[in-house]
């Protein structure tokens, strides 16, 4: 059955400040991009899709801190069109390009990510740890389908940690991770952002750079949480620097070399 759902193409338009703000921290939070009505009717069907499409199925015991941080669902805009509708929105991909200061945007994938009742801490990390791009610009859409608190894991960034760029030594989402970015965020004197309360359908944006954690999820309510990242329409494939890259350029990149334009069948332009 065709299912008709709300247009997500009408502008959201940021002020100057907001974008100062945002160039400023590495991330922001806004307010209503998606209204009530919208978001209910896509969470319906992200939901669905991250149901169907789900492959972690053992019990939270036996997962590693990785595991335990969330259930993760990728690239759901290649199986579900409903789902597409929200990945390739106007609306969200031009809040990106307005706060990357950039005329174009190429999506590199969605993801949802699920925190299950009981669910543990996502670690401090750095997403474009993960991303074989050239890119000193590239953000996060991050966007919560219920209403969330720190008690659920919303997020707590480290304010201006974006502009250290790549910090290689702390490595992928871990153990590891969270205790080497404890000391980094601290010895810097990074201050804190985050952690309370949004709405479904309200927004943070965070730079690849930005250096960012979540608590677990003491509810009895899965935290269902929404993202999609973009990257500046002209970026570059940059050579790997460890094997989480070699594993994105083949899954997201389709092994392009270094040094040619990132705009592989997966990585649509969606601004403008």
């Amino acid at each position: 059955m065709e299912t008709t759902l709300p247009s997500l193409e009408s502008p959201y338009v940021l002020t100057p400040e907001q974008i100062a703000e945002y160039r400023q921290k590495g991330h922001i939070l806004l307010r209503g991009v998606l209204s009530q009505d919208e978001i209910a009717a896509y969470r319906e069907v992200i939901l669905a899709g991250t149901i169907r499409n789900n492959q972690e199925t053992r019990p939270m015991e036996e997962r590693d801190t990785y595991g335990k941080a969330f259930l993760q669902v990728m690239n759901l805009w290649v199986s579900d069109e409903d789902v597409k509708q929200f990945v390739f929105s106007k609306r969200l991909a031009g809040i990106a390009a307005q706060l990357m200061e950039v005329d174009g945007v190429r999506l590199y994938h969605d993801q949802a990510l699920f925190k299950e009742p009981g669910g543990g801490h996502t670690p401090w990390h750095q997403d474009q740890f993960y991303w074989p791009l050239d890119a000193p610009r590239t953000t996060t859409l991050w966007m919560p389908l219920v209403d969330i608190d720190a008690v659920m894991g919303s997020m707590t960034f480290a304010s201006g940690s974006h502009e250290k760029g790549f910090v290689e030594e702390g490595g992928h989402i871990s153990d590891t991770s969270e205790s080497f970015f404890d000391d980094y965020v601290a010895s810097n004197g990074y201050a804190l952002t985050g952690g309370g309360p949004m709405a479904a359908g309200d927004a943070t944006f965070h730079s690849g750079w930005t250096m960012h954690r979540a608590p677990g999820n003491v509810t009895d309510r899965t935290r269902e949480v929404m993202t999609v990242i973009y990257y500046p329409d002209g970026t570059l494939v940059s050579e790997p620097a460890n094997g989480f890259q070699f594993n994105d350029l083949a899954t997201w990149l389709s092994n392009k070399p270094a040094g040619t334009a990132a705009d592989g069948p997966l990585n649509p332009v969606l601004y403008p």
